[in-house]
């Protein structure tokens, strides 16, 4: 146990031809490495096959965050250039009853500029939305205020003015194109708030959906706002220390009775990525029950840990030194994992956000 909980053992190599810079031609022609917890067999499949590990009475949950387009470009009145990358969606204020034709949102957000914009400076994003830094914080964040007609409908401007915030790793212009705003986004993605995908989720179509729908299998949804800090590094010797970032988490009172009643029955509660996981654990009850919930999620899930509600998971493939391949591990072992993870590597699989999957049942 004592090198489960040491960063360093969570390392491993991968070459840099294995992280994928583009998504599959289509969704579910993806790779799919399935994993045995009971025997420790590996098989290798298409992400279409999926549905044959499935059964009647079992329920797929599913995260139906929506990414938006966070990443903005502007310019100050002095005409320097300014990028925001916006770290939640905006939360619209009251209008103001002396300009009633203006709406107002705050967001905490990332710029980068050349020379930091003065707090009041305004910066004019496009002909529909400007903004300006109402605070300083530290590490390169500020909170900001986003100015637009009151006419307007914020999600649409910033659709038409912001581009998808692809991670870090993938090392290409930002996601402008069409292809990118399509499938960096699940097929039943509904609540805008996310700033990076809930990647597991990218592999599904309709048809398999409708499929599993078909065969008696329950789908429900859940919603996680994935936040930035799901790519800020694990620095700490010591798993256990690091500082796990909150991300936003709503589950209804309809998708909590459906999975109640599912493990009522016998069925198996299989998870679509490790936002899923967290989520359910974080609603769980000690006896497993889930309840209606919605706030701030700082669920840490490292090895050692219990849980309580899901049985199956299907994930991607993670970053060394990560909080997600520490939750992978709790489910079913370290070693296990970065055997599967050598085993992927050695037969090309795809890794990261827009790679190949992992089921483990």
């Amino acid at each position: 146990m004592q090198d489960d909980l040491s960063l360093e053992s969570y390392d491993y190599d991968l070459p840099q031809k294995s992280i994928a810079q583009y998504p599959s031609t289509t969704r579910d022609i993806s790779k799919l490495l399935v994993l045995n917890r009971q025997n420790g067999t590996i098989e290798h499949r298409q992400f279409y096959d999926i549905i044959d590990y499935l059964n009647k009475n079992d329920i797929l949950v599913i995260n139906d965050t929506k990414v938006f387009p966070a990443r903005l470009h502007g310019k100050k009145s002095s005409g320097g250039k300014v990028e925001i990358f916006l770290l939640q969606f905006p939360v619209e204020k009251i209008l103001d009853p002396s300009n009633e034709s203006v709406r107002r949102a705050e967001a905490l957000a990332l710029i980068k500029s050349s020379r930091r914009p003065a707090p009041g400076m305004k910066i004019y994003i496009s002909p529909q939305l400007s903004c300006s830094l109402i605070e300083d914080l530290d590490n390169g964040r500020a909170m900001i205020e986003l100015e637009y007609n009151v006419q307007d409908d914020l999600i649409e401007i910033l659709n038409r003015c912001g581009s998808t915030p692809l991670p870090p790793y993938i090392e290409r212009a930002d996601g402008t194109s069409e292809n990118d705003r399509e499938r960096y986004q699940t097929v039943y993605a509904q609540h805008p708030g996310a700033v990076a995908a809930p990647t597991a989720g990218l592999h599904f179509t309709r048809e398999i959906l409708d499929t599993l729908s078909s065969r008696g299998i329950e789908i429900a949804s859940i919603t996680l706002h994935v936040g930035y800090g799901t790519f800020a590094p694990v620095r700490s010797a010591e798993i256990t220390k690091h500082a796990i970032h909150e991300e936003y988490v709503a589950i209804s009172a309809e998708t909590a009775a459906k999975i109640n009643s599912a493990r009522k029955k016998g069925g198996r509660v299989w998870a679509v990525g490790t936002t899923t996981v967290r989520t359910l654990e974080f609603a769980a009850q000690d006896d497993g029950r889930i309840h209606a919930c919605n706030g701030w999620c700082d669920l840490y899930i490292v090895p050692g840990y219990e849980f309580k509600v899901i049985d199956k998971l299907i994930t991607n493939f993670h970053l060394p030194k990560s909080s997600l391949l520490f939750l992978v591990s709790a489910l079913c072992g370290r070693k296990t994992l970065l055997n599967c993870y050598e085993e992927a590597i050695a037969r090309d699989y795809r890794f990261y956000s827009y790679g190949d999957a992992m089921a483990i049942i």
